[in-house]
């Protein structure tokens, strides 16, 4: 008996011992997981740019303008402001040109044929009954469907066209009412041309501009740009005019693309000239690629890059045809 207590006893102080040696078991690589994730911390620790103080990073105050810093307080980012400033100024530069000289988004498509819309304006056609931006294509192949007695209808959604001045403009705030960008940059034109039975109010016009460039619309930005260059309702500012054209740019507008780059190219910034027409001429702009070419010839291009923006040319101008489009191009010329 004593034997066979003996030998269990035996047994389990075996069994504890090896339970306690294992490394291998799930419980102790959990534990070890957990023991490593204490150690490291959830957040990152980082020192205070000015004083060394150690702090969560979470915790500390950002330099507002270039992210790259961190202060332990407000009074020690004042203290260091002096310091950080070239730094911060260059920074803040390189990301804006990071911002600035990002290739077009893809251009807005016809709704009807899916085709990116043309980069002319006088080859789109905007409809202030649905607010839809229509090739001239589209427009051109609704007005010959004699079947769907087309030629006073909306393209898109059907609706006859406006027969009045005060109409028209009653369609266009009812589309600014909700939100729409293209129509508050649409009767911003109206003030700005002094038609449609809106006086013209080059002050208003601006207003409008603004508002439909903060709402998305690039072309109002860009609108802005040549109201400070011309001083329209504004002082003239030359400095104001390329940041709303390089608003405009950034959203994808081409013609402030290629206005940028004829300013960069008058003060002898050659190379961020080209950089704006690269981005313009990929878009499928005629004079750019014209100035690329120019630049290529004369060494401010590389092969590669000016091989790489005629393929890039010939593909949007290739996805912007139509036969439709073309016959209304044509047509538009013989006029």
């Amino acid at each position: 008996m004593s034997t066979t207590d003996d030998n269990a006893a035996g047994g389990s102080e075996e069994i504890t011992s090896n339970t306690n040696e294992c490394t291998s078991c799930e419980q102790n690589n959990v534990d070890a997981i957990t023991e490593g994730i204490e150690s490291v911390g959830v957040s990152d620790m980082t020192a205070c740019a000015s004083c060394g103080k150690e702090g969560n990073s979470d915790d500390m105050n950002n330099c507002n303008k270039c992210k790259m810093v961190k202060y332990c307080n407000a009074t020690c980012k004042k203290k260091h402001r002096s310091k950080h400033k070239k730094a911060c100024e260059k920074r803040v530069a390189e990301l804006h040109d990071e911002k600035l000289f990002k290739e077009h988004p893809p251009k807005e498509e016809c709704p009807l044929c899916f085709l990116p819309l043309p980069l002319e304006i006088d080859q789109v056609t905007f409809e202030s009954c649905c607010g839809k931006f229509i090739c001239n294509g589209c427009v051109y192949a609704m007005a010959m469907s004699e079947s769907e007695g087309g030629v006073d209808l909306c393209a898109f959604c059907r609706t006859p066209s406006s027969c009045t001045d005060q109409e028209q403009i009653n369609r266009v705030k009812n589309l600014m009412d909700k939100g729409n960008a293209k129509a508050f940059n649409h009767l911003a034109g109206y003030y700005a041309r002094g038609i449609n039975g809106m006086p013209q109010d080059w002050e208003k016009s601006n207003e409008l501009n603004l508002k439909a460039g903060e709402l998305g619309c690039s072309d109002a930005y860009c609108n802005l740009g040549f109201m400070y260059i011309h001083g329209n309702g504004v002082e003239v500012d030359k400095e104001k005019a390329k940041y709303y054209f390089e608003l405009a740019a950034m959203g994808g507008d081409v013609d402030a693309r290629t206005i940028l780059g004829n300013m960069e190219g008058q003060t002898g910034n050659y190379h961020r000239a080209m950089k704006h027409m690269i981005i313009a001429a990929k878009a499928g702009h005629d004079l750019c690629l014209d100035k690329v070419k120019k630049g290529y010839i004369n060494g401010l291009v590389t092969k590669d890059d000016y091989a790489n923006t005629v393929r890039s040319y010939h593909d949007r101008q290739k996805e912007m045809k139509s036969d439709t489009r073309e016959r209304v191009a044509w047509a538009a010329n013989e006029v």
